[in-house]
């Protein structure tokens, strides 16, 4: 029984300190100590976020940015006791729980995800050295797979280019195809695709084959005839993406090929 009141007390001072205009706090705990826990508890998630979400807390702005995380504070049920993991809370918060307000711009879920891929990137572990050294092969013989340390992407807004200067109201006139790699150790870097490339880095990742094999399903997916020219098009995408360290290509006797 002592340890179900414990229990009550810890739910009741719990609730306050997320939401204390909403419910009280417990009978018997100092005013002065109450405001410190709530300053402190509050304080700790929003410094916490603005080091996730810098570009996101610059657009909407420091008044916005508090009662963002106010409401984040407030009405979300984290699955997680640990602070790094907050960032995945909070952008599940805005993609799936949040009431938009009308203060709220309409990119902000996609914008706190894409700064979450980025973070994730940097602290991802390395390549397997395996990947590093890999013979020489044609990107269209051999087996091409992206790295560990990169994410293809899709959103309706432009989130790479948003920030205090740019900040659209509309979603763009088609989706945005991004691919996120980790170019060295401190920094994330992007490459924006095209609806055809996009398609084709899809198929990487889903079934492995080879790169002339890729290429030429991609091209059956948008009823396009398999020119060379196209062929050519989609051999010089992944040369390049190769060059930046985004891709690696296998032979294709190493790898179990999709048929």
């Amino acid at each position: 029984m002592a340890d179900r009141g414990f229990q009550q007390v810890q739910q009741a001072l719990a609730d306050h300190l997320r939401d204390p205009d909403r419910f009280p706090p417990p009978a018997d705990i100092e005013p002065r100590r109450l405001a410190i826990y709530r300053r402190l508890f509050y304080n700790n998630v929003l410094n916490l976020l603005g080091k996730g979400f810098p570009v996101l807390q610059a657009v909407v702005g420091p008044e916005q940015w508090g009662r963002l995380v106010r409401d984040f504070y407030r009405e979300h049920d984290s699955h997680t006791p640990y602070f790094p993991q907050f960032g995945e809370e909070f952008v599940r918060y805005l993609a799936e729980e949040r009431t938009p307000r009308e203060e709220d711009w309409p990119f902000m879920a996609e914008l706190a995800h894409f700064e979450r891929v980025k973070k994730a990137l940097l602290n991802a572990a390395d390549s397997e050295p395996s990947l590093r050294t890999k013979r020489a092969l044609d990107s269209l013989s051999g087996v091409p797979s992206l790295v560990p340390q990169a994410r293809l992407l899709a959103y309706e807004f432009p989130v790479h280019r948003i920030g205090e200067d740019f900040k659209p109201d509309q979603p763009g006139e088609a989706p945005t195809y991004l691919l996120a790699y980790r170019a060295g150790p401190k920094r994330v870097r992007f490459a924006v695709l095209n609806a055809l490339g996009a398609r084709l880095l899809w198929r990487i990742q889903e079934e492995p084959a080879t790169g002339d094999e890729q290429v030429r399903r991609t091209l059956d997916d948008f009823g396009l005839e398999q020119d060379e020219a196209l062929r050519r098009q989609g051999e010089r995408l992944l040369q390049r993406l190769r060059k930046l360290g985004a891709l690696v290509v296998s032979a294709p006797e190493a790898v179990t090929v999709a048929h």
